[in-house]
């Protein structure tokens, strides 16, 4: 392959989907292309079915994940606020995927709309490419132009007061459990993550696999009968007659 810069490979990434992703990071152990980074059902490497994808026209994101964590504020603990998530955003390679947990009472944990128009227009001129939440966020339709893409738990349209808890700590989001400077891949499937040094290989094995199952899609579209579909998924050749 030729050599790539890390912008180059994450623009790459977005060419294919998130469960193409998840089958060369560890879905599939027992595949020749697939890494095995984690045992795909005991680690936490990808979301759940609780997020929904704002803009699934907008397609993959990959970037550097930032984290943080929102609450209600506390009176014994000040001293963090947006501006240092976005100095997080700023001191992360490029581009970034800004991963939020909200830690909210269940009383009001579904009504806070937390990331708008105003806090997205800052991310994103730091470079920021997507966001992932727990929970809700707000000025849908205002962000839509912006390109930014979102995996949330919802929408509503407001707030009260909140607070930062804490920025770049390992956080647990949707089922998947994400530490400052991995790597996030998000589309409208959900998101994943794996280690940045295995960036490269993720990128080679997603496109052999590409390859190789672009071949097969075709030849099963091309099937003629139940005999060769099944030497075709079972890996076998298999000559017509006649």
């Amino acid at each position: 392959m030729t050599e790539l810069s890390i912008q180059e490979m994450l623009k790459a990434l977005e060419a294919f989907d998130t469960p193409s992703i998840t089958n060369v990071v560890a879905t599939y152990p027992s595949n020749p292309l697939c890494l095995g980074l984690y045992n795909p059902w005991t680690q936490n490497w990808y979301t759940d079915q609780t997020l929904r994808c704002m803009y699934p026209e907008l397609g993959p994101r990959a970037g550097f994940a930032v984290t943080c964590v929102y609450g209600l504020p506390d009176p014994n603990y000040r001293r963090l606020s947006f501006m240092d998530v976005l100095e997080a955003l700023d001191a992360s390679p490029k581009p970034t995927i800004l991963v939020i947990k909200q830690e909210f009472p269940p009383h009001i944990a579904g009504k806070v709309g937390l990331a708008g128009g105003n806090m997205t227009s800052a991310m994103k001129a730091l470079g920021c490419v997507g966001v992932i939440s727990n929970g809700p966020s707000r000025d849908i339709d205002e962000i839509r132009p912006m390109g930014v893409q979102y995996l949330l738990s919802g929408v509503t349209p407001g707030h009260g007061d909140m607070a930062v808890h804490a920025v770049n700590v390992p956080v647990s989001v949707a089922g998947m459990d994400v530490a400052p400077g991995e790597i996030i891949h998000m589309d409208e499937n959900g998101a994943c993550k794996f280690p940045a040094h295995k960036l490269q290989a993720v990128l080679e094995a997603v496109r052999a696999l590409r390859d190789q199952e672009g071949d097969r899609i075709r030849r099963l579209l091309e099937a003629q009968s139940l005999e060769e579909v099944k030497a075709i998924m079972s890996g076998q050749g298999y000559e017509r007659r006649g």
